[in-house]
């Protein structure tokens, strides 16, 4: 049974969402392109198409839908005709309403829960059709969009298979997925083949948030904390902090991986991290109940080395300028997560921050721009 309107209000706002009017968009456009030296270039921008949406819906309402949070969610916001008019617009309206918040360029990422609540097979189609779409936009404004391709990690050498696609044929800047597939993770053996893939096609891979699996779920949807409040971000912190301890990326050395929301917060307690892997008695007692492995370099390492992070949600200015200081201005890319947080001061915020011209342009242009292969 499909919720009511104070069920889907009152859902909404522990995922959160928090769509800008006009006026508030026109009031947030700030420094104008020819004062500054430096592109906005947004790197966690969500999108989707409407084919996906109604998979979502059918599925969620049928007979066999799985007890599922994602698709729960995705049922949640298929209530949403505001916000999926803008998620489905990747046309001149959308265009408008950039030029309104002075961004030079969105990278468009297929937004959660995408193909990874539904069956394999549908799944697997649903990502193509959407990478196709994708490409498609980019085609039309080359000089506006870039966008991730998506893909359905439930069947895997699909995924591969569509990871090779995405990147070779229809030339996309990388791949998203949207955290947990029904409550499994890429660090799990079965994956190893998609981690392999997104190396060898070079293809940097945002990790994107989605609420909690269903078998962990419950404080948190019992507190309405599923969503930017608290479980986005411990849902991506399980995610990267799996692929790090499962030896993903000593492995694959040369694996990229992105994160949004300023790394989740992870950048603040990589000194904590780094101590509990190096003080516990026996390393391997931190994979729980998964074969051991030994590490061949600190967290921190892979923080530094794989790991990048955007700002999205975050527009502040101390949180920005510690995570460039302790990962690196290398590290640190801008995001606005349109269409769900956007406000008038936000690109604004970005202007204002006081640090080197180097690493300001590092921010909003030049880091997606290396990152994503954009250039």
């Amino acid at each position: 049974m499909a919720p009511d309107r104070r069920t889907v209000i009152k859902g909404a706002l522990g995922v959160g969402v928090a769509l800008a009017t006009e006026a508030e968009a026109v009031a947030a456009a700030g420094v104008p392109a020819g004062k500054r030296d430096y592109k906005r270039i947004a790197t966690e921008e969500a999108w989707n198409i409407p084919e996906i949406l109604a998979a979502q819906v059918q599925y969620a309402t049928s007979a066999a839908a799985p007890n599922d949070s994602g698709l729960q969610m995705a049922l949640m916001f298929s209530q949403m005709q505001a916000l999926q008019e803008q998620l489905m617009d990747i046309g001149p309206g959308r265009l408008q309403r950039m030029d309104e918040l002075g961004i030079d360029k969105q990278l468009l990422l297929l937004t959660s829960p995408g193909v990874q609540v539904l069956p394999p097979d549908l799944g697997t189609q649903l990502a193509s059709l959407s990478n196709d779409r994708l490409a498609e936009a980019i085609g039309k404004y080359p000089d506006r969009y870039a966008g991730l391709l998506h893909f359905a990690p439930q069947n895997v050498q699909g995924a591969v298979r569509e990871i090779e696609r995405g990147m070779s044929k229809l030339k996309l800047s990388g791949a998203v997925v949207n955290s947990n597939t029904q409550g499994h993770y890429l660090d799990e053996p079965q994956f190893l083949p998609i981690l392999e893939a997104l190396e060898a096609h070079d293809a940097a891979l945002y990790i994107h948030p989605v609420v909690p699996a269903r078998s962990w779920y419950a404080p948190y949807e019992f507190r309405g904390f599923g969503g930017a409040l608290a479980g986005f971000s411990h849902e991506v912190w399980i995610h990267v902090q799996g692929l790090i301890f499962s030896g993903a990326f000593d492995r694959f050395p040369n694996l990229r991986v992105v994160i949004g929301h300023a790394g989740e917060a992870m950048p603040l307690l990589l000194y904590r991290f780094d101590w509990m892997q190096s003080n516990a008695d026996n390393h391997a007692g931190l994979r729980g109940g998964q074969p051991p492995v030994k590490l061949k370099n600190k967290v921190s390492y892979y923080f530094k080395n794989n790991i990048w992070i955007t700002t999205s949600g975050v527009a502040w200015e101390p949180a920005v300028k510690f995570c460039q200081e302790v990962l690196g201005p290398e590290r640190v890319l801008y995001a606005m997560d349109y269409p769900y947080q956007v406000s008038k001061d936000e690109v604004d915020a970005y202007d204002r921050m006081q640090m080197p011209a180097a690493h300001k342009k590092m921010l909003m242009q030049t880091n997606a721009e290396r990152v994503f292969r954009l250039a």
